[in-house]
């Protein structure tokens, strides 16, 4: 081994040697370690090995990132080695001449094997310059060679990447250190949040969007820079995650555009995700986007704190509206929210589940900061009660899209009428079937086809005498009473409907006061009797 080889510097040796470099001449602003701009050091004198072995394309060999610079001579130094690599050498272990071509194939094949990344050769020490077959052999691999002159010993190599590698680490951290002070300060402005996430897209210049609980994209920065179909594919991927309603990291690519998602909030009470237009992050992004994270989640905790102040204020304005006097709620409404829906105005309310779905609030929140005099909220006893004005219910339907609630509506209504409107959409909300059902649907069926079962179960009782003696004597009793009720108590009309003699119906009505025990003369019983037989029906 040569005197040069034989002083190769070690990575111990080369670390003790930085330590008692003056930590300024790490120059800030290096290039990236790679080999080209290694190469770029005028100071080392390098010179690349057949011009022809540079490629144009960005991800060129020369543009990978060195770990480190190594030297040996030995004939196979793998074992030793590590990837991202560069190797110096002086040649020794390579024969005399150039009639043994397959060794230096062999040696460069093993190197490319192993992951090295560019491979140095020291001349004047045993060759005079590099060996042709070494040239050959790298330019078959793809394999970057180049040439250290004499003049430059293979430490001044290895330290200037030791440099570069170290200036990159501390631009990083330095980086890191100014964003975190740059989104604590926007954290402090009057919108936090909107600010955090500017600054974030800012520092690492691409697109940062937060969705709220309901995934709705509630900021984004800079706005408007994805596609529509991007959006969606987002906003898809994001509800799914805040359905899965676990605590996770996760990456993925929408066309080419890779995201990284991270969720906001404790597991089982997500708050929001914040989705990232890059792919996989270094140590100190991963920092930055931890600390924005951390913020994110504490400012959405207070704001859960303030959400159930102000979901209290609401119910408290939904009741005294119904206290027939909405001057409280439209003056509490008016600093807080804007004016209350101009009257008419339909009274809505949602089944009792939706009060529990996750981010239904949110979104109305959202909606009605949007709508600021086209919506009210606030929970009921028994369901979320919304106020819209009758001219546009178009909020009802986009919560029945969005959320797996059912709606019922009120007729047009005043706020003095706010209690009977309310009641009407109970009604419409418990008798509807589909999801939106509107009072005027449902009252179109009269007053009783809105009789419960336990109503019926009176009917059925009511009448059973009169089945049972048709049953046992053969007769037509509750036939021929359904047919009087329904013409009007008329004989005459009732006889020519059954085809029998009017007489005969006298008989049969005469047998149903003794089977029943009633007077038919009355009208209380005769419509008690009738509502009996239409619940039946019904």
């Amino acid at each position: 081994m040569s005197l040069r080889g034989a002083l190769a510097p070690s990575p111990l040796y080369i670390l003790s040697a930085l330590l008692y470099e003056p930590y300024t001449r790490i120059i800030m602003d290096a290039d990236a370690p790679t080999l080209r701009a290694l190469l770029a050091r005028r100071d080392l004198r390098l010179s690349l090995a057949g011009d022809d072995l540079e490629p144009s394309a960005p991800d060129s060999a020369l543009d990978k990132a060195i770990r480190w610079v190594h030297s040996s001579d030995l004939a196979d130094p793998t074992p030793f080695l590590s990837e991202g690599l560069v190797l110096l050498t002086t040649g020794t272990q390579f024969p005399h001449g150039d009639d043994a071509p397959d060794v230096y194939r062999a040696y460069v094949g093993r190197l490319a094997a192993r992951g090295v990344v560019g491979l140095g050769f020291g001349t004047e020490v045993v060759r005079a310059g590099i060996p042709p077959a070494l040239v050959d052999a790298c330019r078959d691999e793809q394999m970057p060679l180049f040439e250290v002159p004499y003049r430059t010993p293979f430490i001044a190599v290895a330290r200037a990447n030791a440099e570069a590698i170290a200036a990159e680490a501390y631009a990083r951290r330095s980086w890191a250190l100014a964003a975190q002070r740059a989104i604590a300060l926007a954290a402090l402005r009057p919108d936090g949040l909107g600010a955090t996430v500017a600054e974030l897209a800012k520092q690492l210049d691409t697109w940062v969007g937060m969705f709220d609980a309901a995934g709705e994209l509630a900021r984004e920065h800079p706005a408007g820079a994805l596609d529509a179909d991007t959006a969606a594919a987002l906003q898809r991927e994001v509800t799914g995650v805040l359905h899965r309603g676990a605590r996770a990291g996760s990456s993925l690519h929408i066309g080419e555009t890779p995201f990284t998602l991270q969720t906001l909030g404790r597991g089982g009470h997500l708050r929001g995700v914040i989705a990232i237009a890059a792919g996989d992050l270094d140590q100190e992004g991963r920092v930055v986007v931890t600390a924005v994270i951390a913020m994110a989640g504490l400012a959405l905790e207070q704001q859960q704190g303030l959400g159930r102040a102000r979901s209290a204020l609401r119910a408290g304005l939904v009741q005294s509206l119904l206290s027939g006097d909405p001057g409280l709620a439209r003056r509490t409404s008016r600093e807080l929210w804007g004016p209350l829906p101009a009257a008419p105005v339909i009274v809505a309310v949602t089944d009792a589940a939706a009060a529990r779905v996750d981010g239904i609030a949110e979104l109305l929140e959202l909606w009605a900061d949007e709508k600021r005099g086209a919506l009210f909220f606030g929970r009921g006893d028994d369901g979320l009660v919304l106020v819209v004005p009758a001219d546009d219910p178009s909020s009802l339907h986009d919560l029945v899209d969005r959320f797996d609630v059912r709606i019922g509506m009120s007729d047009p209504a005043a706020y003095d009428a706010f209690a009977a409107a309310l009641g009407q959409a109970r009604v419409a909300r418990d008798r509807g079937v589909g999801a939106v059902t509107a009072f005027a649907e449902v009252s179109r069926g009269g007053v009783l086809s809105a009789l419960t079962d336990d109503a019926r179960a009176l009917a059925r009782a009511e009448l059973a005498p009169l089945h049972d003696h048709d049953a046992a004597q053969g007769t037509h009793l509750v036939q021929t009473l359904q047919v009087w009720l329904d013409a009007d108590c008329s004989h005459e009309a009732s006889a020519q409907s059954l085809g029998v003699h009017r007489h005969t119906v006298r008989t049969r009505l005469a047998l149903i006061e003794r089977v029943l025990g009633r007077d038919l003369s009355s009208f209380a019983t005769r419509a008690e009797l009738w509502a009996a037989l239409r619940a039946l029906d019904a």
